[in-house]
């Protein structure tokens, strides 16, 4: 999107300033569909750097994920999903979720809702 959805940045602002990780969100990326659980950046950060820090590789990269210290909160230009797969033909991957981070400008839709297969 050119311009940002308000709509989209005002629910990742609440997400931020309630610091609640309870909001499903399926969004439109160029070439995916991720869905998963919104969450406040400086969590979203936390867990990363956890991730990162149990990996004897990849442990130096954990600093880089430190949480900002607490500054005045702007307007969110990212989403912070966390349990989140691309979901791919009739399966998400990976199939336990993941961490990602998308720039809301990138969205081209979405909606309120992790979307799952079933075999119903």
């Amino acid at each position: 999107m050119s311009n940002s959805d308000g709509l989209l940045v005002d629910i990742a602002a609440m997400v931020e300033s309630e610091h609640s990780n309870q909001m499903s969100l399926t969004v439109v990326v160029p070439g995916a569909v991720i869905t998963g659980r919104l969450a406040p950046m400086a969590l979203w950060l936390e867990r990363v750097s956890e991730v990162l820090h149990t990996s004897e590789h990849l442990k130096p990269f954990a600093a880089l994920f430190a949480p900002p210290s607490a500054a005045a909160p702007a307007r969110p230009t990212h989403l912070h999903l966390h349990r989140a797969r691309i979901l791919q033909g009739d399966f998400g991957l990976p199939h336990t979720g993941g961490m990602y981070r998308i720039s809301i400008a990138d969205v081209s839709s979405w909606t309120v809702g992790d979307l799952s297969y079933s075999d119903v």
